[in-house]
Order: structure tokens, then C-alpha cells, then sequence
């Protein structure tokens, strides 16, 4: 998959991408999640730019395609979310990723996955629940 500059609006929007389509369905519920969130609006990135985006990452997804199922590896994954690396951006994507997964009533296990290892690569490296017990 191509390479987006750390931090990036293209970066960010892939990861939003991702977390739409991770588990093999891209569901109304998960489009108006997104637009609900105005997290695009956060990262500086418009519908064509984004929809272009899901378009790029559906057919990379595709196009790596194993008998018909498509599967991203821990090193692929571990790549993507490394792409971003301010931690309010890393705040801001986990709250919309967890709304997009959320939005169709259905946590699925790619979706699962995806956030655990966005939770585990992030909260490392940023100290998340160390500033989430200092605000508390």
C-alpha cells in the first residue's frame, strides 16, 4: 500500500477507511457515524477526498486478495497506524473509529482487532491511559 506522510490527512482518512470496511461490509450506518463525528472536518479532508481514499484502499485490499479473502497482516496494519503519530490526532481517530464500529450494532472481530491493536501501537507510544488517569 502507498505510503501517506505522518500525520496527514490521507493518512488519517485511510485509518477511518479501514475501520469502515474491515470487516468486509461498508454499512449506511457507518457513513452517517462518520459524518456525525465531523472528524473529516478535524483532519482537513473533503467527501471526494475521502470517498477517493476508500476507493484506493478497497482495491489495494482486493487487489492482496488470498482465494477470494482478504486479510491485512499485523506488520501491514502496524504500518498504517504508524503513519500517525500526534497523540490529540490518535484521540480523535479512536473516537471515530469506535463510532464507526459501533454505528451498525455489531462489533466484528476485524473491527475488534483493528482497535485493539490502534489501542495497544497508540497507547504505548502516547501514554494514553496515563493522561486519561491524570484527568480523571
Amino acid at each position: 500500500m502507498r505510503h501517506y506522510e505522518t500525520d496527514s490527512p490521507q493518512a488519517a482518512g485511510r485509518i477511518l477507511a479501514l475501520a469502515m470496511v474491515v470487516d468486509g461490509n461498508l454499512a449506511q450506518s457507518e457513513l452517517a457515524a462518520l459524518d456525525s463525528s465531523k472528524i473529516l472536518q478535524h483532519i482537513d479532508l473533503d467527501q471526494p477526498g475521502f470517498k477517493a481514499l476508500l476507493q484506493e484502499l478497497c482495491q489495494n485490499m482486493l487487489a492482496s486478495a488470498f482465494h477470494g479473502e482478504v486479510r491485512i497482516d499485523g506488520a501491514m496494519l502496524d504500518g498504517l497506524l504508524d503513519e500517525i503519530r500526534h497523540p490529540d490526532l490518535r484521540r480523535q481517530l479512536m473516537l471515530a473509529m469506535w463510532r464507526i464500529a459501533d454505528a451498525d450494532g455489531w462489533l466484528a472481530d476485524a473491527e475488534a482487532v483493528l482497535l485493539a491493536r490502534a489501542s495497544t501501537l497508540w497507547c504505548a507510544e502516547t501514554n494514553f491511559s496515563g493522561r486519561v488517569l491524570e484527568q480523571a
